[in-house]
């Protein structure tokens, strides 16, 4: 090969000739290793912005995660309250001789203090041929509690039958 040709392949980015050897051995052209690296700052780029997007994702996870921690929370509380309520209901009905007509008693729950109101008056009812029903008393029962400043309430409502 002649040096003419050389230095027009060298030119021309298509190899090189080694001037130790006798055959021309070929490299990457100049064009080439420019276009990389400009292609490994764009994939500097692309690592940069995969980071923002993980960690836009990451953030978007842990807010998830904290709104599913609170809903669990007052999913308890409510479920405390549910209980309370139950199970003065339980006694209600297990005692003896009437409801009372008017007791208020306060609560405390692992979620603060709950206010528990009852009241009972008779049901007044009436069957289908005139009849008034004797010894039916209806009790509602109110919890009253705060949760963030706000107050919240749950009541149930039952009949109460006493012969008598």
């Amino acid at each position: 090969m002649r040096r003419d040709d050389a230095k027009a392949m060298r030119e021309s980015g298509y190899g090189m000739l080694d001037d130790s050897a006798q055959h021309p051995t070929f490299s990457i052209p100049n064009r080439i290793v420019v276009r990389k690296r400009s292609t490994l700052a764009f994939a500097l780029y692309e690592v940069l912005l995969g980071v923002a997007i993980f960690a836009v994702g990451v953030l978007a996870l842990g807010r998830a995660v904290e709104n599913c921690l609170q809903a669990s929370m007052l999913n308890a509380e409510e479920e405390a309250v549910r209980q309370i309520l139950s199970n003065r209901m339980a006694e209600i009905q297990a005692a003896r001789g009437v409801p009372d007509r008017a007791k208020e008693s306060k609560i405390d729950s692992g979620y603060g203090a709950i206010k528990l109101i009852q009241k009972s008056a008779p049901a007044d009812l009436i069957e289908s041929n005139n009849v008034q029903l004797n010894g039916i008393n209806l009790v509602t029962l109110t919890a009253q509690w705060e949760r963030g400043g706000i107050s919240q309430s749950k009541q149930i409502r039952f009949y109460v039958y006493r012969s008598g």
